[in-house]
């Protein structure tokens, strides 16, 4: 019995121990501090350093202007974009997407709240709705870079104003195509297209209509003004997001600021993509990236402009000679939107970009998240309740380690029937703790009992845990998505707290999210608790004090630290406690150790020595 206390004590502690590192270590920095967007004048500057003009081959595309330059561009138009995922305008300014919402999701989960904002205009040539909105300038925007011989003039850049040549509304199916004359036998063609969900399809054209060869080379750009508000998770990628040819890129933005510099780029890190890949900018739930088409090379480059304070990613293709009377056409994708598992997915298959999947961040224990998350599509494909789905994932996955679990219950039987020839073998011992041990363990081989099979299954749930953490954690599919009465979002903490009795008290709780929300001890937060202590109660408690102390103290600090996870992953724990305590009776009473759960109970009640009750009892 010692040693089978041991081992739980071992396995329980070792769980503490990991929840505490991923609790504090893992745990959100606090916020970076964002300036208020610069004013007009100093915007127009800012665009303008954030891609410095080289106008050689596979050199950096024109300067990055703001389209507000001139009163031609203020007056510019916009093209509604209305899709059944997506609204908002492109700007006749630069012809840019600078203005997008994702109408499938809400800010919060209040009444009324606004759509999700994706992309916001500069603060020059805002709408003054989204101005007032205190949207942060993130946007992208083509062009063209003059090849050796033409003049920078001749080639549409940021600022350039666009005409309208057709279509009214970017929507599924109704395309539109914007047109720009250089005036000098060049005549250049933008056209959009959209797709159900997050995909434009961008195409690029030059015609030249003069007496000479043209050279340029077509680019996309997605910048991005100022650091944006991020989760700052360790366990979370929130920056650059890429993949060429097969390799994922990944770069954080104190990581793209720290880039080297680099001639003529400023700080950046540029690669060479042979065949296949694609770039941008990821969130926690949402991602704008280019994306040329399959089998196009290309040049990746993730760069940061220091005193703009700019975040850019850009897709720069080779330099292009049009012979006089020919014309030439790049096309190209922009996913702008959420990052849906079947959404992204499906752009693997067609229009067919590269490992498009991979920036979901899977985590380290991809292998384990992938499967994970797709079981749990599945079941909420089949239960239509992603909370009811987590129950059934739990059951299922133990299900998968019930053989282990099995021998490890019946590991931890054979030692309650081995525990008289252990008490034996103590006596005959004494004080001789090595020749104890040894006899000890002589005793399991012969009877092939091994002591440690009570870890493994805890073991094995570690990085289950941190798995479905992570799935929940960072897919979308679980953002605001309800279970039962006040669990209206499996992937925030449980908004309930025992300090207004769970909300019949007339105040409010702690923040969700907080410290002291989880110290407030949420219901879902109490329930663990129990289960954890329920657990527990399968086995009599350990006669040494220290062992008994600590079986005393653990489910509750379980408590505390874990109310302030996901509803989702507190909901796996419970579970999975309850199923493990159904399966420790029931394999345990089938081979004749019928746990007396109630006597346990009683006796972890302390009671007060006999001469002293009694003393009381006569006064």
């Amino acid at each position: 019995m010692e040693d089978n206390n041991r081992n739980l004590i071992l396995a329980t502690v070792l769980s503490f121990v990991v929840i505490l590192i991923w609790y504090t270590v893992f745990a959100p920095e606090p916020p970076v501090e964002q300036t208020a967007d610069a004013p007009a004048s100093q915007q127009i500057a800012a665009d303008s350093a954030a891609a410095p003009a080289t106008p050689s081959a596979g050199g950096a595309p024109a300067e990055l202007g703001d389209a507000a330059t001139s009163p031609e561009t203020l007056r510019a138009g916009r093209v509604r974009i209305e899709s059944p995922a997506l609204s908002g305008s492109i700007s006749l300014a630069g012809g840019r997407i600078d203005d997008l919402l994702l109408t499938r999701y809400r800010e919060t989960l209040d009444a009324g709240s606004a759509d999700v904002r994706l992309l916001a205009p500069s603060s020059a040539t805002a709408d003054p709705s989204i101005a007032a909105a205190g949207a942060k300038p993130y946007y992208a925007v083509y062009g063209w870079t003059p090849g050796a011989g033409t003049d920078p003039a001749l080639v549409p850049g940021p600022s350039t104003v666009w005409e309208r040549e057709s279509g009214e509304v970017l929507s599924p199916g109704q395309p539109v195509t914007l047109v720009w004359d250089n005036g000098a036998g060049q005549v250049f063609r933008r056209s959009f297209e959209l797709d159900d969900n997050y995909l434009f399809t961008v195409s690029q054209s030059v015609q030249n209509n003069g007496d000479s060869a043209f050279n340029a080379a077509p680019y996309g750009i997605i910048a991005r003004h100022g650091r944006p508000d991020t989760q700052n998770f360790f366990v979370l990628h929130e920056g650059a997001v890429g993949m060429h040819d097969g390799q994922l890129i990944e770069l954080k933005y104190k990581n793209i600021v720290d880039l080297e510099p680099v001639d003529r780029e400023g700080r950046a890190e540029v690669i060479e993509v042979n065949e296949n890949g694609w770039i941008g900018f990821t969130d926690k739930y949402w991602m704008t990236t280019l994306a040329p088409a399959p089998g196009q090379p290309f040049s990746a480059v993730v760069k940061y402009a220091d005193g703009a304070d700019i975040f850019q990613a850009e897709a720069r293709y080779p330099m292009q000679t049009v012979a006089p009377g020919g014309e030439f056409t790049s096309q190209g994708y922009l996913f702008a939107g959420a990052k849906v598992w079947e959404v992204v997915s499906g752009y693997e298959e067609s229009p067919g970009i590269q490992r498009f999947v991979d920036s979901i961040d899977w985590g380290w224990f991809y292998f384990l998240t992938k499967p994970i998350f797709r079981l749990l599509h599945w079941l909420n494909g089949f239960i239509g309740n992603m909370g009811w789905s987590i129950i059934a994932l739990t059951f299922i996955l133990k299900l998968l380690v019930f053989p282990l679990a099995r021998k490890s219950y019946i590991s931890m039987a054979k030692m309650k029937e081995l525990q008289p020839q252990m008490e034996a073998i103590k006596e005959r011992t004494g004080d001789d703790r090595m020749k104890y041990q040894k006899e000890v363990m002589e005793l399991y081989k012969s009877q092939k009992v091994n002591p440690a099979a009570g870890c493994l299954p805890v073991l094995l749930q570690i990085p289950i845990f941190f798995a479905l953490y992570k799935v929940i954690f960072v897919t979308i599919e679980l953002r605001h998505a309800p279970w039962i009465g006040w669990i209206r979002d499996l992937a925030a903490p449980d908004p309930s707290s025992l300090l207004n009795l769970f909300g019949l008290l007339p105040f409010a709780p702690p923040a969700q999210g907080t410290l002291l929300h989880s110290l407030s001890l949420p219901a879902l937060a109490i329930v663990l608790g129990i289960s954890m202590w329920m657990q527990q109660k399968l086995n009599p408690a350990p006669a040494d004090p220290a062992q008994k102390m600590i079986f005393a103290w653990m489910p509750w600090i379980f408590m505390f630290m874990l109310g302030g996870f996901a509803s989702g992953l507190v909901l796996y724990w419970i579970t999975n406690n309850l199923i493990t305590i159904v399966q420790q009776y029931s394999i345990m009473t089938m081979h004749g150790h019928r746990p007396d759960f109630f006597g346990n109970i009683k006796a972890s009640v302390p009671k007060r020595p006999k001469k002293e009750a009694a003393r009381d009892k006569g006064k």
